[in-house]
């Protein structure tokens, strides 16, 4: 083992010796806390089982304005908690961490900070390379930990192969405020973008979507949709939890058209096809 390989991992053992938590490398605001404190609360006292927690969240957080970029500019990574202004990620990662603070009985602030961590950083590890950037790789990270696994259809008519190409952000690193400050980064990215070189995947065709029954055996309430885009150099384009309405699929979003946090009135279907860039779904299941 070479001396950088070895104070590496040095490194790595004493940050998981360290406390989970420290106030210092949180960005939050008091109305954060009292958010997720007012919402863990209120969830105790409404929620009738711990399994629908997931969507009680979803829905609480609706008419959150949309606001993009917000894990972004600081001088140094640090764990955001905002749930005043959430992305579509961001919303389906505070989400996961309000339920799994219900799910494991542990409903403070500081349990809640722990779980967002831990769900948007690989290992817990909150540095810019850490975070999960790249929602594939978020799948992947997240099913190691046991937080969620992913749902592929076993019957072939359903679903399609696809082989991973990711590449966008070491190849528009100027795009992203951490790598235009730091170009080092951009080493670090490139490598998790590596990661996944002849790799595949399976998806379910948003054709597919235009008979909603046939999946439902597949999907329910609070599945994470992801979105899968064939936009150069990106794996998916957008993500949020799945609703059933009359039959029908729905898609619960942090949205940019919107610019909030809505439960789409028209089917996934017919929101997919007005997106020529959207040609299909993965299914999570959070655990």
């Amino acid at each position: 083992m070479t001396y950088m390989k070895y104070l590496l991992s040095l490194i790595i053992v004493l940050c998981r010796c360290l406390p989970a938590y420290t106030q210092d490398r949180v960005k939050y605001s008091q109305r954060d806390s009292i958010i997720t404190t007012e919402l863990l609360k209120s969830c105790m006292n409404e929620c009738k089982a711990k399994d629908n927690s997931l969507m009680y969240f979803a829905r609480k957080l609706k008419s959150i304005p949309y606001v993009a970029r917000t894990l972004e500019g600081g001088e140094r990574e640090r764990l955001v908690v905002n749930l005043r202004q959430l992305d579509c990620t961001t919303y389906v990662e505070n989400v996961i961490a309000l339920y799994l603070c219900i799910k494991n009985e542990k409903t403070t602030f500081r349990d809640f900070c722990n779980y967002l961590r831990n769900i948007r950083y690989e290992n817990g590890i909150v540095t810019y390379p850490t975070r999960l950037h790249y929602f594939s790789y978020w799948i992947e990270q997240n099913t190691l930990t046991g937080i969620v696994r992913e749902i592929v259809p076993q019957d072939s008519s359903v679903t399609e192969d696809s082989e991973y190409d990711i590449y966008y952000m070491s190849s528009n690193p100027e795009k992203y405020p951490a790598l235009r400050k730091d170009t080092s980064l951009i080493d670090d990215i490139s490598e998790m973008e590596k990661y996944f070189d002849g790799k595949t995947y399976r998806y379910i065709p948003k054709a597919k979507l235009k008979n909603p029954e046939s999946l439902q055996a597949y999907i329910k309430d609070g599945d994470i949709i992801a979105i899968v885009t064939n936009k150069k150099g990106l794996d998916i384009s957008h993500i949020g939890f799945a609703a059933w309405h009359k039959g029908n699929l729905h898609l619960l979003n942090a949205s940019s058209i919107h610019k909030k946090v809505v439960e789409e009135p028209m089917s996934l279907y017919k929101y997919m096809m007005r997106h020529p860039s959207q040609t299909g779904i993965r299914i999570i299941r959070v655990l």
